[in-house]
């Protein structure tokens, strides 16, 4: 009942004509447009949408836009203080660090994508606050917090997302910083619930006393599995780190897994989307110049801008400002750049082409 309305309270609390105004607005119907599935009819009550813009609306009303906009908030402000006084539905608002690590990933890479600041500081701030507030002393992932207590031990989802988001932050904001995290969850992950005898990685981890068994996923279903999207990230961390033994852990995921997979390979959807990173042709790009420069925005947006599912992007700064991504990467302190331009390094398995200062031609190593 919270959300729902019946044409006479709208008259009764809007009055007659505005009344009349918001029902045509809001479609709503005398008999009512909800149905009740439990008694099988109409109840009288409304469920509120919209289907029409609001120049239109404005339009039908012989209002200009920002009359009726006006009109809008002051009648919809009324509206709400009514239902403020109602019971209030339950609301499950506690938080999780795995669906924040999708999330984080998701407003990364749109955020590099569409060059968009907003989705970035979006990405940037849950993954500040996971990194501050849902981890313990030893710094392991912590499940989920809620009015200001965190608490449940970390599963295999709330690592392998996490390194996710942080992993695309990496990719769209180069602060070495997040590549770090990245590596350093990575670690926590594998130390905490990779399978040392067979390979693959646990839903739990083995201090976990109250399971039964600790069991392995991999099917992806409405959100990709702790195992797929684990396999992804350390196929990633391989190649902008050069840890080769993270690669091999990707593949034995896949050994580990194939007798569930080959029958039916669309069920795994993103684990073969990472295996086929691994098989390539894939690359790494490295980008060498001065971050602020023009001709460096342009050659990073080329690359963000783009769809590149089998490209993995780092960021070797000209005045080597930032220490921490030569600990990460050692490799990019040979790869500067040509002249103080812009420089791309075009790489395969750690081979590179030869460097570039022009983006048609990095585009043309990348087969664009």
């Amino acid at each position: 009942m919270f959300y729902q309305w019946s044409t006479s309270e709208f008259r009764e609390i809007l009055g007659n004509e505005n009344g009349d105004q918001f029902v045509d607005i809001f479609n709503l119907k005398d008999e009512g447009n909800y149905y009740d599935e439990a008694e099988k009819s109409r109840t009288g009550r409304n469920i509120l949408y919209l289907k029409r813009k609001f120049g239109e609306l404005a339009e039908n009303y012989n209002l200009s836009e920002e009359q009726f906009i006006e009109l809008w908030e002051n009648l919809r402000q009324i509206l709400f203080e009514v239902r403020e006084k109602r019971v209030h539905p339950l609301k499950d608002d506690k938080i999780l660090t795995d669906w924040n690590g999708l999330m984080i990933a998701a407003f990364a890479k749109a955020a590099a994508a569409f060059n968009e600041p907003e989705y970035l500081s979006a990405a940037k701030k849950a993954a500040d606050f996971v990194w501050e507030h849902l981890r313990d002393e030893d710094g392991r992932l912590i499940k989920r917090f809620r009015d200001g207590d965190a608490g449940q031990p970390s599963h295999l989802d709330d690592y392998a997302f996490m390194v996710w988001g942080l992993i695309e932050l990496y990719q769209a904001d180069f602060d070495p910083a997040y590549l770090q995290k990245a590596v350093d969850l990575n670690e926590l992950m594998l130390r905490e619930v990779w399978d040392e005898g067979a390979g693959g990685l646990f839903i739990s981890a083995i201090e976990q006393t109250d399971l039964i068994v600790r069991s392995k996923e991999i099917y992806d279903g409405a959100i990709p599995s702790g195992n797929s999207v684990a396999a992804s990230n350390l196929i990633r961390l391989a190649r902008l780190t050069q840890n080769q033994d993270l690669e091999h852990k990707a593949q034995l995921i896949g050994e580990v897994f194939a007798e569930q997979v080959n029958p039916l390979p669309g069920g795994f959807t993103h684990l073969l989307a990472g295996l086929l990173f691994a098989e390539g042709p894939s690359y790494e790009v490295v980008i060498s110049g001065k971050f602020d420069a023009e001709d460096t925005k342009q050659m990073l947006s080329a690359i963000q801008n783009a769809y590149h599912p089998n490209v993995v992007t780092l960021f070797n700064p000209s005045d080597k400002s930032d220490s921490l991504i030569y600990k990460l990467s050692p490799w990019l302190e040979n790869q500067p750049a040509i002249s103080g331009k812009a420089t791309a390094y075009v790489c395969q398995d750690f081979a590179c082409k030869s460097p570039t200062t022009s983006i048609d031609e990095m585009n043309n190593y990348l087969g664009k």
